[in-house]
């Protein structure tokens, strides 16, 4: 083999050296960077599951919450029925107590209303009754509506 030749074989044998050395250290990092990146992709993952957690048991307890469901049945009769179907989940006396007065002052609105001339009396009063009733809802205590607030608990005992 001549001079050259041997020269020029030694360089090639340097580059493929260096190549090599590089690749390896170019694997070295690529793998360095998966384990960071498995690592980080976990603690991700572990931080999206907590806060998902966190997040269903927020939400069950505002769901669950008395005094929300309370509330939510003063507002109009839909809002009763969504009311109604919250507390079937889990039943809640103190909803269940705001439920049976809000179906009791709808009951009177309903049928003064049809009544002539009584109509806007009683509409009147359904209003007053129920600003008290949700005030009361709101406010965390269970205060049966003047006169008829014992009547509706007992008539509607089985909501």
């Amino acid at each position: 083999m001549s001079e050259e030749n041997k020269k020029f074989s030694d360089e090639l044998d340097d580059l493929l050296g260096d190549a090599k050395e590089g690749v390896k250290k170019a694997a070295d990092k690529a793998e360095e960077f998966a384990k960071e990146a498995k690592q980080k992709g976990a603690d991700f993952a572990k931080e999206a599951k907590e806060e998902a957690n966190e997040f269903v048991n927020d939400t069950k307890e505002v769901l669950s919450d008395g005094k929300n469901v309370a509330i939510i049945a003063h507002i109009t009769l839909i809002g009763w029925i969504i009311a109604i179907i919250m507390n079937s989940n889990n039943k809640n006396e103190y909803a269940s107590f705001y439920i049976r007065q809000v179906l009791g002052l709808f009951i009177i609105g309903f049928v003064g209303g049809i009544i002539p001339f009584v109509n806007i009396i009683t509409g009147i009063i359904v209003l007053i009754l129920w600003i008290m009733s949700l005030i009361g809802a709101i406010g965390g205590k269970q205060k049966p509506l003047p006169v008829v607030g014992d009547w509706f608990q007992d008539w509607f005992k089985s909501l």
